[in-house]
């Protein structure tokens, strides 16, 4: 018996471009956001391709329904077959492109619709997300669902500051949009990741 897709996977697109580092696949997914005229409910994600000639990145990009995620493939996919003939892409059981990218693409997007994977560089709220402010406001602004800070067994108190530092990266973890934190100065908490060497296209927002 063909097992159930997973809840979601008919909304979740994948699509495998051979971004190397992170900040060019960050650089990629807001490329993408624009050019594909993507809706503000938009999530979007790296994921880790460890298969093939050279590890690299994919990304995935979670549209709201079944509609929006089909007249977004058509726009990707023509966007693809013109500037990226070597690009893969997923949806469901539709494919684009060559084999390795392809499936390297339906991997991501599995990953995303069952949310056990995916480090999200777009959700709902992250260009809200600049300077300093209060872990209650962030949970309440965002699409972030927990946060965890290292070193530490317990969550930290709402009252709690968080330096942003322009570049908040949560990542999937047992269905819930987590945010790992780590001490900063000034007695505040602030993303584990850090902006290397600063925050990706910062013209973006």
């Amino acid at each position: 018996m063909t097992p159930a897709p997973a809840p979601g996977v008919r909304t979740v697109i994948g699509v495998d471009v051979g971004s190397g580092p992170l900040r060019e696949a960050d650089h990629l997914i807001h490329d993408l956001v624009t050019r594909l005229a993507l809706p503000p409910a938009v999530i979007a994600c790296t994921h880790p391709v460890r298969t093939g000639p050279r590890p690299h990145l994919a990304v995935s990009l979670a549209l709201p329904d079944g509609d929006t995620a089909r007249a977004v493939w058509r726009r990707l996919t023509a966007h693809l077959a013109a500037t990226a003939p070597e690009a893969g892409a997923a949806l469901g059981t539709l494919r684009h492109g060559p084999h390795e990218p392809a499936r390297a693409a339906a991997r991501a997007a599995g990953e995303h619709a069952e949310r056990t994977s995916g480090r999200a560089v777009v959700y709902p709220g992250a260009d809200r997300l600049t300077g300093t402010l209060t872990l209650e406001r962030l949970l309440a602004d965002t699409a972030v669902d927990d946060v965890t800070v290292l070193g530490t067994p317990g969550p930290p108190a709402p009252t709690t500051r968080i330096d942003t530092r322009g570049h908040v990266r949560p990542t999937w973890r047992g269905g819930r949009l987590t945010l790992a934190l780590s001490p900063a100065p000034g007695g505040l908490l602030a993303p584990f990741e850090v902006p290397n060497p600063t925050p990706c296209c910062a013209d973006h927002g």
